[in-house]
């Protein structure tokens, strides 16, 4: 533990973030799971609705800094790749 008070406030506010990106992080896996049950479901419409609200919650975790930038792009660019192969 520590032992400066700075560094207990320290220890205080990564606790916090550290909830709070559980929160952000958990969230954006909800939509990555509801975009792969409708990708194997074979919905190409509700697979696309859910993609564009996973997208959203990707970019909104990578401006809050919970996720890289570059993560984000790869991991939406091969949800989008699975999306537009579903045969209409």
């Amino acid at each position: 533990m520590a032992n400066h008070k700075s560094a207990e406030k320290r220890a205080r506010q990564a606790l916090k973030r550290q909830a709070r990106n559980r929160v952000v992080r958990g969230s954006v896996r909800t939509q990555i799971k509801r975009v792969r049950q409708a990708i194997s479901d074979g919905n190409a419409e509700v697979a696309q609705t859910q993609l564009r609200l996973a997208e959203a919650a990707y970019r909104k975790a990578c401006s809050k800094g919970v996720l890289k930038k570059s993560t984000v792009s790869r991991q939406v660019s091969r949800l989008a790749k699975a999306v537009h192969a579903i045969p209409a």
